[in-house]
């Protein structure tokens, strides 16, 4: 329970420092921002836990939180993108 809390405040930040790392124009707002971060944060937390990384009720850490949430705004704005080229 305790790491899914510290897995969504630790996302919160890595989304919004992976906004300011991901290159490009992004038009998503701070709440799109911050949910693609959490969103990123706890993926990055089960695959990791998934691959043997962290323990069970382990959290990932701040740099992996970041790493998947540039993933997961990446992955983000391709989708925007496309919806507005249709």
């Amino acid at each position: 329970m305790f790491s899914l809390i510290g897995a969504i405040i630790i996302g919160f930040f890595a989304g919004l420092i992976a906004r300011a790392i991901h290159p490009g124009d992004d038009k998503a707002g701070f709440i799109v921002t911050t949910v693609l971060g959490i969103i990123g944060s706890l993926v990055a937390t089960y695959l990791g836990r998934g691959l043997g990384w962290y323990a069970d009720g382990e959290a990932a850490g701040f740099i992996m939180s970041v790493i998947g949430a540039v993933v997961v705004l990446f992955i983000y704005n391709l989708v925007m993108r496309k919806r507005h080229q249709v």
